[in-house]
Protein backbone atom coordinates (compact mmCIF):
# COMPACT_ATOMS: atom_id res chain seq x y z
CA UNK A 1 0.00 0.00 0.00
CA UNK A 2 1.20 3.82 -1.07
CA UNK A 3 1.59 5.85 1.36
CA UNK A 4 -0.08 9.46 0.56
CA UNK A 5 1.90 12.41 0.99
CA UNK A 6 2.23 14.81 4.08
CA UNK A 7 0.87 17.93 1.68
CA UNK A 8 -1.93 16.20 0.67
CA UNK A 9 -2.95 14.96 4.40
CA UNK A 10 -2.22 18.47 4.92
CA UNK A 11 -4.56 19.92 2.81
CA UNK A 12 -7.47 16.79 3.66
CA UNK A 13 -7.33 18.55 7.14
CA UNK A 14 -7.84 22.05 6.15
CA UNK A 15 -10.65 21.17 4.03
CA UNK A 16 -12.49 19.03 6.94
CA UNK A 17 -11.64 22.17 9.14
CA UNK A 18 -12.48 24.43 7.03
CA UNK A 19 -16.16 22.68 6.11
CA UNK A 20 -16.84 22.39 10.17
CA UNK A 21 -16.38 26.26 10.74
CA UNK A 22 -18.66 27.02 7.29
CA UNK A 23 -20.96 25.29 9.03
CA UNK A 24 -21.79 26.97 12.08
CA UNK A 25 -20.71 30.27 10.53
CA UNK A 26 -22.91 32.77 7.80
CA UNK A 27 -22.18 36.40 7.19
CA UNK A 28 -25.69 38.60 7.27
CA UNK A 29 -25.71 42.27 6.50
CA UNK A 30 -24.98 43.37 9.69
CA UNK A 31 -22.41 41.19 10.38
CA UNK A 32 -20.84 40.25 7.71
CA UNK A 33 -18.03 37.61 7.29
CA UNK A 34 -14.14 38.50 7.48
CA UNK A 35 -12.62 35.57 5.03
CA UNK A 36 -8.82 35.29 4.92
CA UNK A 37 -6.97 33.16 2.24
CA UNK A 38 -3.37 32.62 2.63
CA UNK A 39 -1.03 31.33 -0.55
CA UNK A 40 2.90 30.77 0.26
CA UNK A 41 3.63 33.96 -1.32
CA UNK A 42 0.61 36.52 -0.70
CA UNK A 43 -2.63 37.27 1.85
CA UNK A 44 -5.96 38.35 0.90
CA UNK A 45 -8.89 39.18 2.67
CA UNK A 46 -12.45 39.66 1.52
CA UNK A 47 -15.75 40.75 3.73
CA UNK A 48 -18.97 38.77 2.34
CA UNK A 49 -22.58 39.00 2.62
CA UNK A 50 -23.86 35.65 2.85
CA UNK A 51 -27.47 36.35 2.51
CA UNK A 52 -27.23 38.00 -1.09
CA UNK A 53 -23.69 36.52 -1.95
CA UNK A 54 -21.94 39.52 -2.51
CA UNK A 55 -18.32 40.42 -1.85
CA UNK A 56 -18.52 43.78 -0.22
CA UNK A 57 -14.50 44.79 0.35
CA UNK A 58 -11.49 42.57 -0.31
CA UNK A 59 -7.67 43.51 -0.29
CA UNK A 60 -4.67 41.34 -0.87
CA UNK A 61 -1.07 41.62 -1.25
CA UNK A 62 -1.22 41.92 -4.62
CA UNK A 63 -4.08 44.09 -5.23
CA UNK A 64 -2.77 47.11 -7.29
CA UNK A 65 -4.26 49.62 -4.67
CA UNK A 66 -1.92 48.61 -1.74
CA UNK A 67 1.50 49.59 -2.24
CA UNK A 68 3.89 47.21 0.27
CA UNK A 69 6.99 46.94 1.34
CA UNK A 70 8.66 43.66 -0.26
CA UNK A 71 11.45 43.30 2.36
CA UNK A 72 9.37 43.15 5.00
CA UNK A 73 8.97 39.66 6.38
CA UNK A 74 5.39 37.83 5.51
CA UNK A 75 4.37 38.54 9.50
CA UNK A 76 4.59 42.20 8.91
CA UNK A 77 3.09 42.38 5.54
CA UNK A 78 -0.07 40.69 6.58
CA UNK A 79 -0.78 43.19 9.50
CA UNK A 80 -0.76 46.18 7.06
CA UNK A 81 -2.95 44.17 4.76
CA UNK A 82 -5.36 43.71 7.98
CA UNK A 83 -4.95 46.79 8.99
CA UNK A 84 -6.01 48.59 5.23
CA UNK A 85 -8.84 46.42 4.89
CA UNK A 86 -10.31 47.40 8.35
CA UNK A 87 -9.83 50.94 7.08
CA UNK A 88 -11.51 50.25 3.68
CA UNK A 89 -14.27 48.52 5.62
CA UNK A 90 -15.17 51.43 8.01
CA UNK A 91 -15.08 53.75 4.82
CA UNK A 92 -18.07 51.50 3.88
CA UNK A 93 -19.71 51.36 7.08
CA UNK A 94 -18.83 47.92 8.10
CA UNK A 95 -17.62 47.95 12.07
CA UNK A 96 -19.00 44.58 12.98
CA UNK A 97 -17.75 41.21 11.37
CA UNK A 98 -17.10 37.39 12.29
CA UNK A 99 -14.04 36.12 11.31
CA UNK A 100 -13.26 33.33 9.07
CA UNK A 101 -10.41 31.86 9.16
CA UNK A 102 -10.99 28.88 6.24
CA UNK A 103 -9.38 26.02 8.16
CA UNK A 104 -6.03 27.69 8.58
CA UNK A 105 -4.67 27.76 12.57
CA UNK A 106 -4.93 31.07 14.05
CA UNK A 107 -1.53 31.44 14.65
CA UNK A 108 1.38 33.84 12.48
CA UNK A 109 -0.20 35.73 9.40
CA UNK A 110 -3.63 34.88 10.05
CA UNK A 111 -3.09 35.56 13.67
CA UNK A 112 -1.63 39.38 12.45
CA UNK A 113 -4.11 40.02 9.46
CA UNK A 114 -6.88 39.82 12.19
CA UNK A 115 -4.50 42.09 14.73
CA UNK A 116 -4.18 44.48 11.95
CA UNK A 117 -8.25 44.37 11.20
CA UNK A 118 -9.06 45.02 15.17
CA UNK A 119 -6.57 48.28 15.54
CA UNK A 120 -8.25 49.73 12.42
CA UNK A 121 -11.66 49.31 14.41
CA UNK A 122 -13.50 45.99 12.82
CA UNK A 123 -15.03 44.57 16.11
CA UNK A 124 -14.86 40.15 15.94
Amino acid sequence: MKKKSNTYEKNLARARRKKSIRKKMSGSAERPRLVVFRSLKNISGQIINDEIGKTLVSLSTISKDVKLDKTKKKTEQSFEIGLKLGEKALKKGISQVCFDRSGYLYHGRVKAFADGARKAGLKF
